[in-house]
């Protein structure tokens, strides 16, 4: 199934019932006078925070949704019944947007957490309620009222603790399948991951889910590559791996590249807590490697060595993982 996390759909809220123009009519009750009922409200639309649900896909085949209808208000000041209403499953991590004005109008977070979108119209006023001593014979009545309409703009930004990032090929695939219980598609070629993945770190204390999202290249803000288009799933972490290949020639210029284009999204990516992971420590020497360690912490960079692909490092990273999650937010 293709991975979608943005959608616009159309909603329409149900309109209210009519109101009733009747007058009782029993035998030895002459001029009973009005009893029209009340219309029913119309159902409102309802956005609804669904555990189960990974991505938008489901609003590729459905964009249009409409509660029903109040029923009209009926004789013997029957009220009509109100419209049923219309509930629409998200995955946790959507934000909605009103289309028309860019405003957000809530964030779904919660399993079962719901937010009336558009709200149903209300019930007209039977003739029952137009009676006065002077005006016993009403045939005035109130019309529903019209129930809200929109256009919404859908964003998921996948809920996680931990965010991977890296440009192509340096092994964020085999790092998330050795730290979690994720089983994402690893090749030894660029932009094997092309939707985000998720899994469970089990740490000593605490659970946390990890996010990997597609290599991120230079000129990412301008539109290339894969990776910038999903920045957003990372946007609500605690903290990042940032993950740089031991092997590259020139592991300086691809810090800075991952810096900028970081930047360059949002500049509040770079506040965030973060862990420089140098990866493919299995191709180069130790002193190489070592090299680049005192680099980084003369940067002041948490930095931990690993082989992916062999598992070396890998304690140390869920180790220190646990230990800057858990720490109280900056």
């Amino acid at each position: 199934m293709k991975f979608i996390d943005e959608a616009v759909i159309y909603v329409k809220a149900g309109n209210g019932g009519n109101g009733c123009v009747s007058f009782r009519r029993e035998k030895f009750i002459p001029r009973g006078g009005p009893d029209g009922g009340d219309g029913g409200k119309g159902g409102d639309v309802v956005i609804a925070g669904k555990q189960s649900l990974t991505n938008l896909s489901d609003f590729q085949y459905k964009r249009i949704y409409r509660a029903e209808k109040g029923k009209n208000g009926a004789k013997k000041n029957k009220r009509g019944r109100d419209g049923k209403d219309v509930i629409i499953s998200v995955p946790l991590g959507t934000t909605i947007y009103d289309e028309k004005n860019g405003a957000p109008l809530c964030d779904i977070t919660r399993n079962q957490e719901t937010f009336i979108v558009a709200r149903g119209g209300k019930g007209g006023k039977g003739n029952v309620h137009f009676a006065t001593p002077t005006h016993r014979t009403p045939f005035e009545y109130e019309h529903g009222k019209e129930g809200e309409e929109k256009h919404l703009r859908l964003v998921l930004k996948i809920l996680a603790d931990v965010g991977i990032v890296g440009l192509p090929n340096v092994g964020k695939s085999t790092l998330i399948s050795r730290l979690t219980d994720a089983n994402p598609k690893i090749g030894d070629y660029p932009f094997t991951t092309i939707t985000p993945s998720l899994g469970v770190l089990q740490g000593d204390n605490k659970t946390f889910v990890v996010a990997d999202i597609p290599g991120i290249i230079e000129g990412a803000s301008k539109g290339k590559g894969l990776g910038f288009n999903f920045l957003k799933h990372i946007e609500r972490t605690r903290m990042m791996l940032w993950v740089l290949d031991a092997s590259s020639a020139n592991i300086e210029k691809d810090y800075y590249t991952l810096s900028k284009e970081l930047c360059l999204y949002n500049t509040r990516m770079l506040r965030k807590k973060r862990i420089v992971v140098l990866n493919k420590i299995d191709l180069v020497a130790r002193t190489v490697w070592n090299q680049w360690k005192h680099y980084f912490s003369k940067k002041d960079e948490a930095t931990i060595m690993v082989s992916a692909l062999h598992g070396w490092g890998i304690e140390n990273l869920k180790r220190e993982i646990e230990k800057q999650a858990t720490d109280e937010r900056t």
